[in-house]
């Protein structure tokens, strides 16, 4: 693998060239909205996409005092990236590092807070103003940034490049979406990834993306989100399900999206022909939503059951809403087929990777540009099946439910390929060592 670059801090000074027009517009409006970022976040706690004691944080003012000597700050946009940095996390407090994680979204906040360490430091990401940006480094004062995937924040990044922060995007991803369109301002683009040190992309396409946008330093390690241990699950919740749903055939729809529960329930109906007592667990990607699927369900003539209510599976129970947050492991533990949501629309799909770990047999839809290496290497293997329309999914439903011996062979094949396709964690930590033996170092001088 080629070795990383030596870290910023021990480079010559930097020269400063000018912005592309778009940055230094995007800059002065940026700070001329700034005085309206009350009502933006008025309007935001409304919508349940802020934390009422916490909208200070969106204006950079912390909430923490910030802990003596070196500090690792963690960018993430929302769950998903936040989660793919938890063995990294692991690694960083085994070398006795302090942890900065910050996220954009209420949902991250909460898996933050039930799922990692009590030290570490979980802050909201400032709005990208430049004065809220300036109070947020100018209190927390990183010894090095990692960004997570893609979420890039023009006064963010510059900012910390014009404090010699020294900065590597891990994980990084360019989706086919995203791709063109940066193409298409490819001196904004390659300015801000030019300020990154390396970029740690997830696949040799990503790399290629990446290098073409203006990375000047493209290492391929792979996706964290491999390594990711499962998700955990409370034992008593489990038996209690367990004990509830015994002798019933299940199904676990996951991180479901607007417009896949109406097509879930017409193959609900239709299996319940051949499966009678079929309990069909609906785990919406965005929990608020179970009422309303509930309604759905009910207007179908079929009976719901509400995990935010309390309720358990009964008899009568046809469609579980499992509309509570932090559960996925219960459920994937209880169903051994998992639908994998956001793929029967043009979300891009769900991250399998979990659901494989705990023994599920996966399908999906076709839309899954989001994770199109994962998915295609478990189709390839048999791990996982392809169904775009309500008769396909009948079929496969219907394949993975009477056939046993057919349905582990599947959980077998797509075991081998997660396993195989592992190792992003190490190679990660190796790409980041220069800058860790550094802060070390400074962690050591600084307690001498």
């Amino acid at each position: 693998m080629t070795s990383a670059s030596p870290p910023r801090w021990q480079a010559g000074p930097l020269l400063a060239e000018p912005l592309p027009m778009t940055l230094r517009v995007y800059q002065k409006l940026t700070a001329g909205v700034a005085p309206l970022a009350s009502l933006l976040i008025k309007r935001r706690l409304k919508q349940g996409k802020e934390e009422a004691s916490r909208v200070n944080e969106r204006r950079g003012v912390a909430a923490h005092v910030r802990p003596h000597g070196p500090l690792v700050w963690i960018h993430g946009a929302s769950v998903g990236e936040v989660l793919a940095a938890a063995g990294l996390i692991e690694r960083l407090r085994d070398l006795n590092l302090r942890i900065l994680l910050t996220s954009g979204t209420v949902t991250s906040a909460e898996i933050v807070a039930k799922r990692f360490p009590p030290d570490i430091i979980h802050q909201f990401i400032p709005y990208d103003a430049p004065s809220f940006v300036a109070r947020f480094l100018d209190h927390w004062q990183p010894s090095l940034a990692l960004f997570i995937e893609s979420d890039l924040w023009p006064n963010l990044i510059l900012a910390s490049a014009a404090r010699r922060l020294p900065m590597v995007l891990i994980n990084g991803r360019m989706s086919p979406r995203s791709f063109p369109r940066w193409q298409r301002a490819s001196a904004t683009i390659g300015t801000l990834l030019g300020k990154f040190d390396i970029c740690l992309a997830q696949s040799q396409m990503d790399a290629e993306r990446f290098s073409a946008l203006g990375s000047p330093n493209v290492i391929t390690t792979g996706n964290l989100k491999m390594d990711v241990a499962p998700p955990p699950g409370d034992p008593a919740r489990l038996e209690r399900l367990m004990a509830v749903t015994r002798g019933r055939p299940v199904i676990v729809a996951a991180s479901t999206h607007p417009g896949e529960e109406e097509i879930l329930l017409d193959v609900h109906r239709t299996l319940s022909g051949v499966f009678p007592t079929l309990l069909t667990v609906i785990v919406p990607r965005h929990p608020h939503r179970g009422e309303q699927i509930a309604q759905l369900v009910e207007s179908a003539g079929l009976g719901a059951s509400l995990r935010s209510r309390e309720q358990l599976p009964t008899a009568a129970t046809a469609i579980y809403v499992a509309d509570t947050m932090g559960e996925l492991g219960l459920f994937y533990r209880l169903a051994p087929i998992v639908f994998m949501g956001g793929s029967l629309i043009e979300h891009g799909g769900q991250n399998p990777i979990e659901a494989v770990k705990l023994g599920a047999s996966i399908v999906h839809g076709p839309h899954v540009a989001n994770f199109s290496e994962v998915y295609h290497a478990l189709d390839d293997a048999g791990g996982a099946f392809t169904a775009g329309d309500v008769e396909t999914l009948v079929r496969r439903f219907g394949q993975l439910l009477s056939d046993g011996p057919a349905r582990q062979a599947s959980i077998d094949a797509a075991t081998e390929v997660v396993d195989r396709l592992g190792g992003a964690l190490d190679r990660t930590v190796s790409a980041l060592e220069p800058y860790l033996l550094q802060l070390q170092i400074e962690q050591d001088a600084a307690h001498a």
